[in-house]
């Protein structure tokens, strides 16, 4: 028998290799359902310029999304801000952007700013946001060519051209945070209030 108690299926509203992952390896079952949303129109829309509340909000946007067609289950959306400063960064549409924001990350600290929300019935239930602090090394014109061609075309699926669980681990010298906010959900809150509704059996 599984943890889940829920009456229906729990539902993740992504196809995030990481997001799902992270679900499966903590025991839960779910189906993984994409939440059909244009994230970059509704960020150009909310005028929010602060990476916390955005990450939230498309966190939000995908959960309500999913569970406008999926009464009574419980829908864990999920997002991720990258941030240099002020400056807000989207994933790279092709090496060349990729190279461009490995320039400006190397040798500086950034921050990840992981949002979760979890809809029941079309209605915002739970959120919470979770920052990691990352710090890239300093890199040559070389060493980032080598990284992107060893990379390939994953760079562009990633905001800041990496996945810290694969190759994107050679960039970094520190990381302040824990392992689930950097893959891009907070698991340890989603995790805790899943328990006070006495959805999973431990």
């Amino acid at each position: 028998m599984g943890l889940w108690r829920g009456k229906t299926p729990l539902i993740l509203a992504s196809q995030s290799s990481a997001r799902k992952m992270l679900l499966a390896n903590a025991g839960l079952e779910f189906r993984a359902i994409t939440a059909d949303v244009d994230e970059r129109q509704i960020q150009a829309n909310s005028e929010l310029s602060n990476p916390r509340e955005v990450a939230l909000l498309l966190a939000r946007e995908k959960a309500t999304a999913v569970s406008a067609h999926h009464s009574g289950s419980y829908v864990i959306g999920a997002d991720q801000t990258l941030a240099l400063g002020d400056r807000l960064f989207n994933k790279p549409a092709g090496r060349a952007q990729a190279l461009a924001q490995l320039r400006d990350l190397a040798g500086n600290s950034h921050e990840l700013n992981s949002a979760v929300a979890v809809a029941h019935d079309g209605k915002i239930v739970f959120e919470d946001v979770s920052v990691a602090r990352m710090t890239m090394r300093e890199m040559t014109e070389a060493e980032l060519s080598a990284y992107l061609d060893a990379a390939g075309d994953a760079v562009t699926t990633s905001v800041g051209a990496y996945q810290l669980e694969r190759l994107g681990i050679h960039l970094f010298e520190r990381i302040e945070g824990d392992h689930f906010t950097v893959l891009g959900l907070p698991l340890l809150p989603l995790l805790a209030f899943l328990r006070s509704k006495r959805l999973i059996a431990m």
